[in-house]
């Protein structure tokens, strides 16, 4: 017969599985348009970075996210934008970036 399992035990595996998925999530969401500097967001005016950053759910628990600041930085000699974000429900710090390109004029 198999010896049961401690508690301590399954809830220590447990708890490196959230960390396995939550590190899987955080990948993923660095490939994605707007989670590196190397693949920013394409927005044609400063005003809107605000409300897009906004709306987007938190990747961890789908929570809503507080916009803490937009910022301009240099990546790789462009100007870009960069949103830094806080779940309300987890704290999961984000950062989307973002490129401004204006609306071409006919």
């Amino acid at each position: 017969m198999a010896k049961p399992r401690r508690p301590r035990t399954e809830r220590r595996e447990r708890e490196r599985m959230d960390r396995k998925h939550v590190r899987e999530r955080e990948t993923v969401t660095a490939a994605l348009p707007g989670g590196s500097p190397e693949r920013p967001l394409a927005v044609n005016s400063a005003s809107v970075i605000d409300g897009h950053a906004r709306s987007l759910p938190c990747v961890q628990c789908a929570g809503d996210m507080d916009l803490r600041d937009h910022v301009a930085e240099t990546h790789g000699g462009r100007l870009l934008r960069r949103a830094r974000l806080l779940c309300r429900r987890c704290h999961a710090p984000r950062s989307l970036w973002f490129t401004i390109k204006p609306a071409v004029a006919n």
